[in-house]
């Protein structure tokens, strides 16, 4: 029994291991072979062996002649090179980020000296968790208790079915109902439902139907179009607001946003329209899903408004809440404490999420205590001098639509964001608001590629019951990048145009 539990054992360790010869002539111990651990044999694991050594070096090296600066910009690079190579999950190097910038003595304090690291510490966890991360909270249980209690699904069919059996005012249809959830639940739920809502319709026409590519693909484009639409639509309206001083309120964000979220929606559904030929497909009618509201939705949906109405009225309500993370108390306390949602509900909330955004409030706080961000802002001043902040915006807009389209949005807004706040700040004509609320809208514009954003990838995903997938990579490519187009026009005319007239 014991010898054959260890045979048993050896050929487990054996199957986990993978063998690798050397020469003839090489011999290492009297072997010309080595034995080394799968695991250790991922293209995980030799991203790590190649970024590990880059981190080394890029501290090795100075490269400011600020000792904070040059080691806030080895952390920045090593947080940039991980994000944008997966090399491990995006919300570990969030973690990782306070970590290094502890350890790594990035920080100084209001004398300019280095702090301690026990000053440190307690400056970067008191930074990361704020009333950003109080307001992701509360979408997150407001989102949790509309889809729970069915509420989003019952509106959303009623949607469908006023758009009739026309292709492209059912195309146009679910568009819109996927640019209305992800306001309120995220860009990231609001696909998800959406590719259900559609399942009947996709179960009718063949996998490989223009109509059907239309739908999924029309979900995922708007889907990413809407991350602009609302403060809690995508993480990196959140980092913009964190990095908006004052910060504007939802009444604000929802002039500027909805407009280009709206406007660009529909000329990616022209789009559409135009390159898949769906005019003659033949769909049966939706139907809606007709249930009387309960008490439990009347009250959901009632606290939902409710808590939106003071989220856009801040501004004036600020005296009685002071943040807008404060009001986000109320839905969660209402929810939880009746007992409308459960433990379990709250374990499903996407704290990935959550600690990418205190990951990039960190960074944030790291490149600017650093000193770091003032050096680069001051140095590409010097670039663009004489530039309005119209020509900034689309010479940064350019920036982030290229480098979210390969990594995420998120990503993307956690990096530029900071930079542009600064150059904005240092303009002749300073406007910050502008260039930070600008470059966080146009990050949703990046859809290039199916592994652009949340939306894409549960597109890329989508199969029908055979297991063949609905599009393919060049069907992506060929559509998302026009779309994208359409997105950075309107943010940089459209939205422009009413955050200039806003006082932005």
């Amino acid at each position: 029994m014991g010898d054959e539990g260890n045979i048993s054992h050896d050929s487990i360790m054996f199957l986990q291991m993978k063998r690798i010869n050397f020469p003839k002539n090489i011999k290492i111990f009297g072997f010309n072979y080595i034995d080394i651990p799968r695991f250790l044999l991922t293209w995980q694991i030799v991203k790590l062996a190649i970024i590990i050594p880059v981190f080394i070096v890029l501290l090795s090296v100075p490269t400011f002649n600020d000792l904070q600066q040059h080691r806030c910009m080895a952390v920045l690079a090593v947080s940039a090179m991980l994000w944008a190579s997966e090399a491990l999950p995006l919300y570990i190097t969030a973690m990782l980020v306070p970590l290094l910038i502890v350890t790594c003595k990035v920080l100084k304090d209001d004398d300019g000296n280095e702090m301690t690291g026990e000053a440190a510490s307690k400056y970067i966890l008191g930074t990361m968790w704020s009333s950003v991360i109080m307001l992701l909270m509360g979408g997150f249980t407001l989102a949790a208790a509309l889809s729970k209690y069915n509420i989003a699904k019952v509106i959303s069919s009623y949607i469908l079915a006023a758009a009739g059996t026309k292709p492209r005012n059912i195309l146009l249809a679910i568009m819109s109902v996927s640019v209305f959830l992800s306001m309120w639940i995220s860009n990231v739920a609001a696909p998800v439902l959406c590719f259900s809502l559609i399942q009947p319709v996709l179960r009718t026409v063949p996998t490989d139907s223009p109509f059907a590519q239309a739908l999924v693909l029309g979900i995922a484009l708007s889907s990413n179009i809407a991350g602009m639409s609302s403060p809690i639509s995508s993480p990196q309206n959140m980092i913009a607001i964190e990095s908006m001083n004052p910060s504007p309120g939802w009444g604000k964000w929802f002039a500027v946003a909805l407009p280009v979220s709206i406007i660009g929606m529909l000329g990616i559904w022209v789009e559409l329209v135009l390159t898949f030929n769906i005019s003659k497909t033949k769909v049966k009618a939706f139907k809606p899903i007709k249930e009387k509201f309960t008490v439990k939705q009347w009250f959901i949906s009632i606290v939902t408004i409710v808590t939106i109405l003071l989220w856009c009225l801040l501004t004036k309500l600020q005296s009685t809440f002071g943040e807008s993370g404060i009001v986000s108390c109320i839905p969660i306390i209402l929810f939880f404490g009746t007992g409308l949602l459960k433990v379990d509900d709250l374990n499903n909330f996407p704290w990935n999420i959550v600690l990418l955004a205190m990951g990039g409030i960190a960074l944030g706080k790291g490149v600017s205590s650093s000193g770091l961000l003032k050096t680069i802002a001051t140095s590409l001043q010097q670039k663009i001098m004489g530039f309005n902040v119209f020509v900034v915006l689309i010479i940064f807009g350019i920036l982030i639509l290229v480098v979210a389209t390969f990594v995420s949005h998120t990503v993307a807004a956690l990096i530029i964001i900071p930079l542009v706040k600064e150059i904005g700040e240092s303009l002749p004509d300073p406007h910050p608001l502008i260039l930070v609320m600008g470059t966080a809208l146009l990050a949703s514009a990046a859809m290039a590629l199916p592994t652009s954003g949340f939306p894409n990838v549960t597109a890329i995903s989508m199969r029908d019951d055979l297991g063949k997938p609905y599009l393919t990579v060049n069907t992506f490519i060929t559509r998302g990048i026009p779309a994208s187009i359409i997105g950075y026009i309107c943010v940089i005319t459209l939205g422009y145009g009413i955050m200039n007239a806003l006082g932005f």
